[in-house]
Formats: C-alpha cells, structure tokens, sequence
C-alpha cells in the first residue's frame, strides 16, 4: 500500500471528524484543571486504578497526555484521528519493515518474552549475577524456549514441573534470602502500575489492527484462527497468533504493558543492585524492542510504556511508605546478593554496544514535531532513581545530572507533562553532562562519570574517595581538588588547583589553564598551558615518564618527591619543564 494512499486516507478521515465536528473520546483527554495539572505525579500516583479513566483523575493518563498531539481518542476504539501523521506514519513504518525483516531466532526471542514473566525476563540484566540470583532468590519460569506451530491455545507462564520446593515466578520468592529484593520488584510493580487504565483512556489499536497511516481497516472477514483480519501490513510472529486478544476495544496498544512491565522490574532491580544500573537500563530497553519485533506493538507504545515506567518507578521509590523496603533490599543484595557473583555470561558486558541498543530506541527516529528549544525540568520525585547509583550526591545534585542527560525537546511523546519521557537513565548513570553551576563532590567510595561535561561551572572534590573522569571535558570554571583522588585525561578549559588529595592524570592531562599545587601529591605527567605553580608532594611511579610537567613557565619545587621502594628519584626543574629519574637505591 502506498504512501499516497495512506496520506489520502489519513487526510479523508481528518477532514470528516472536522467537517462532522467530532467530540474526542469519551471526555477522556479534555483540556486539564489548573488544579490537576499541578500535582506532581510522584504525589498522585495512587490515582491509577482502573476506576479512574480521565487525566483529571488519573495521573498515569495525565503523564502519558503527550499522546494527545498525535492521537485523538474516538467515541469507539475503531473511531480514532490522526493529528500528528508525520509520527504515527514513522512508527508504523518501522513495526511494518521489523516485522517483515525479522529473524526467525529474533521471533522466537518474541515469543519467550511475550508469555515470560517480564520480572524473570529483567533478570537477564544482573549478567554474572543472574544465576545466583536466580538461585538465591528461587525465580523461575516456565517459558524458555518458543514453540515450532502456533500453539492451539493460549500459554502463560507457570512454575515448571520438578522446580524446587518454595520457587515463584517473576522476581521470585518473597521468603527466600533476597525476599527483600523480590519484594522490592514486586511493589514497584505493585497496584499502581498498571497501565491497562492509560490503554482505555487512549485506546490506540495494535499495530496489526491499523493500516501503516494509522488507520483501523477491518476487512470484515475472519482468519483460520477465527480472528478478525485487518487491512494491515503488520505481520505478527505466527507463534502469537493465539495469544492475541478478540475485543479490541480492551486490547489497547498506548501504553505498550509489557514495556511498562519490563521498566519497572529493571528499575527496582537497578535501585537494589545499582551495581548493574546501567545494563539493567539496557536490558528494559531490549527486552521491549521485542513488542515491536513480535508485531504487538509500535514505537509509539513501546515509548509510552517506559514513560509510564519510568514515572511509576519514580514514584513508588519516593513514596515514603517504601523506605525501610528500600534500605533492606539493597542491604539485603550486598550482604548476600554480590558476595555469590560468579562467572557466568553476560550479554550486557559492553558499555558501547548497549549505548547502541538504548540511544536509537529513546527516539525510534520518530520526528521532532515539536518546539525544539523547551528546557529539561526534572520531575518532582526522578532523582530516587539515581539514589543508591550516586549516595554521594545531593538529591539536587542527582537532579542536574538528570536534567544535563536528558533528551532534546521537540519529540510530542516525550514532551508531555513533566517531561518524564525526555529523561535518559543510561546516560545519567555516566554521570554529569554540563556543569552549569559550580559542583562540590564530597565523596569517601569510587566513582566514575564517563560523559563529555561542559558548562560555565566548576568542580571542587571533596571525600576521601576517587571520582574518574573519561569523558572529553570542556567546563570553564576550572577545578579544585581538596581531598581523595581525583583520575582524569581532561579537566576542562579553566585552571586546575590541588591544595589536597591525589592527582592522577589518566595518561597525560592537558591542564588548559593555569595549574597550582598548594598541598596533595600528583602522579603522572602534565601538560600545562599557562603558568605552573609548584608545591605539595610528587609521587613517582615506575610508569613516571621522564618529562613530569611541561608549562609556559613553572615557579616554585614540589616539597616532597616519592619513588617506589628501591628507588631514589633525581628531579630537575627548568623554566618551563620538571623532568624526574628514578635510580637504584
């Protein structure tokens, strides 16, 4: 079907709800009370129930109202519009060409995942830690692998046959050793977080239900399994041809629920075992593609149901009725969870290949339809999801590094009220992206923030810990190291000031500006562009190069100067270099 002749249907359609003077849905997505609209989500998450229909009473509704600027909900879920046809028209586009181009190990990969509980399936991201988790925590399935036909009836997962005595799907027990963990997954997923109430309110078919403009076409005609056949490109994995449902008008696809579902497990995992948040992260993302890999989902919904995870999650870690669950789960995943990390495989063991799997799926390539230059405002609430990731940090703190890693504007999904969808976790996990006000780190653990940082701030360090940055830094404010150890290749633009601590250049640090040293020690070579000013402590190592420091002019001698055990260090200041050799003792 061409696109011509999708345009053509699409713009027929509009222009009969226009001339027809079409009331939207059931009063379901209506302009929002003043009052409704500012209610933070993380305060009125409860309202999500299947009792409340309506963003004025529903908060998961209200936060997934971007949905409106693409999609008008019907009288009926067949009686839909079009408002936004360049993003709906995307993301059939690429349901349509996935379902067509799959694999069959990728379509096998759908079908596990589609009757799997999606607790057990997020597992997947503890890597070597997945075994002894499931283990420990006796989670088991009963899907592991896809069937060769379509099964005859509908599959749910159930404990298998000759499982352990006390084993629970999803997460697991509950009264094993790590039943506070399990217990943690289990009340993110809790009451409050279905999205079945957002899949009413929007009624937005499937995929396989639309013409690839976005179009409900049913032929009228039934297939052999006795479904109604659609006008649609959209080829579903024929293992899941049975799984489907028969009411339509129950069977919404915004919010994707499996996504929803596989986000907030990952994330309550993530908050217990911050250990694996990144890959956890990936993990949510993967396991969610394959909706749309199975041909249940398109973008769209795959994107709504981690907005809606994300806000979810959010909300159930701040609510302070989940404190003490909180504290004991992650106690509980240090005390008997990391001391059993084995060997086993790790299918998110590279950091830049889940970068590849996470950056392309925030989006889907879908247009920026929208305004392109709105500021990020961090939800009231989202800085819990970086609590136990960065407990050195202040809860503004995690706020900024959320807001400097967020996504650009202009996408409508993820442009809805409070922004929950333009926050990106993978990359807030590498920490800071702009330090656009000063930032003071007191931190006694290690830490490591791997993305690029720029901005007009400073960075002071505090803490006995070591903080390592990786990323090519640009800030301007200079830095500042008091205590701890700081590791770095780049440290911004400005002037570098060590008055305690250790610096550690990771190879050979450009210093920018000018470089002072008051106190502390400094081990490796640095390259200084203005004017060095020496003082506190040189530490050699056997890996020192010869040339220590370079600079437009160097002033003053380090106080102290160490060599490694049987050795003596001979160092010599120039006008504008130190050299260093170390001889035997």
């Amino acid at each position: 079907m061409s696109d011509l002749l999708l345009n053509r249907r699409t713009l027929l359609r509009a222009a009969v709800a226009a001339t027809a003077g079409v009331v939207a849905g059931p009063a379901i997505l209506r302009g929002l009370p003043a009052a409704a609209a500012s209610l933070p989500f993380v305060a009125d998450y409860r309202s999500n129930v299947t009792a409340n229909l309506t963003a004025e009473t529903n908060a998961a509704v209200r936060v997934l109202s971007g949905m409106q600027r693409v999609w008008r909900t019907g009288a009926t879920w067949d009686t839909g519009t079009v408002l936004d046809p360049a993003t709906l028209h995307a993301s059939m586009r690429y349901v349509t060409r996935v379902t067509k181009t799959r694999t069959r190990a990728q379509a096998d990969r759908a079908f596990v995942q589609d009757r799997q509980h999606q607790s057990y399936a997020a597992i997947a991201g503890l890597g070597a830690l997945a075994a002894p988790y499931k283990s420990i925590a006796q989670a088991v399935t009963g899907i592991t692998t896809a069937p060769a036909t379509t099964p005859a009836t509908k599959i749910d997962d159930a404990v298998p046959a000759g499982a352990p005595a006390g084993s629970a799907l999803g997460a697991g027990s509950p009264d094993s050793p790590l039943g506070q963990v399990v217990t943690l997954v289990n009340t993110v997923r809790g009451p409050y977080a279905s999205g079945n109430p957002s899949k009413a309110a929007y009624q937005y078919p499937r995929p396989w239900r639309m013409t690839a403009g976005s179009e409900v076409v049913d032929t009228g005609a039934v297939d052999a399994f006795g479904y109604p056949v659609y006008d649609s490109p959209v080829q579903v994995v024929p293992t899941l041809l049975r799984q489907r449902s028969t009411t339509p008008a129950d069977d919404g696809g915004f919010p994707s629920g499996h996504t929803n579902a596989f986000h907030l497990a990952a994330l309550a995992f993530a908050y217990a075992i911050p250990e694996r948040f990144q890959q956890l992260v990936t993990a949510a993302f993967d396991l969610s593609d394959t909706r749309i890999v199975a041909g249940m989902h398109s973008p769209v919904d795959v994107i709504g149901g981690r907005i809606l995870a994300t806000a979810l999650a959010a909300a159930t870690l701040a609510d302070p009725a989940n404190g003490a669950l909180k504290a004991a789960a992650r106690r509980q995943a240090i005390d008997v969870l990391l001391p059993a990390a084995g060997k086993g495989p790790d299918e998110y063991a590279d950091r830049r290949a889940n970068r590849r799997i996470v950056e392309p799926r925030l989006t889907y390539g879908l247009p920026r339809t929208g305004r392109r230059d709105a500021p990020m405002v961090v939800p009231q609430g989202a800085e819990v999801l970086l609590e136990t990731l960065f407990p050195y940090l202040s809860p503004a703190q995690r706020r900024e590094v959320l807001r400097t890693t967020a996504v650009p504007s202009g996408y409508p999904l993820l442009d809805g009220p409070e922004l929950w969808g333009r926050l990106d976790l993978f990359a807030a996990a590498d920490g800071y992206g702009a330090f656009d006000h000063d930032v003071t780190v007191t931190m006694d653990v290690a830490g490591t923030w791997r993305n690029d940082i720029t901005g007009r701030g400073r960075l002071v360090k505090r803490g006995t810990g070591t903080l390592t940055l990786t990323g090519a830094t640009t800030y301007r404010g200079g830095t500042l190291l008091q205590a701890g150890t700081l590791v770095a290749a780049t440290l911004g633009t400005g002037d570098v000031t060590v008055t305690g601590g250790t610096l550690q250049p990771a190879g050979t640090l450009r210093v920018h500006g000018d470089y002072r040293q008051r106190g502390g020690a400094l081990t490796g070579r640095l390259d200084v562009a203005g004017h060095a000013e020496l003082g506190g402590t040189l530490a050699l190592t056997a890996a020192t190069p010869a040339t220590v420091l370079t600079a437009r002019r160097v002033t003053g001698r380090f106080a102290h100067v160490t060599a490694p055990a049987g050795y003596r260090a001979d160092v010599t200041y120039g006008r504008t270099r130190v050299t260093a050799r170390l001889c035997r003792a």
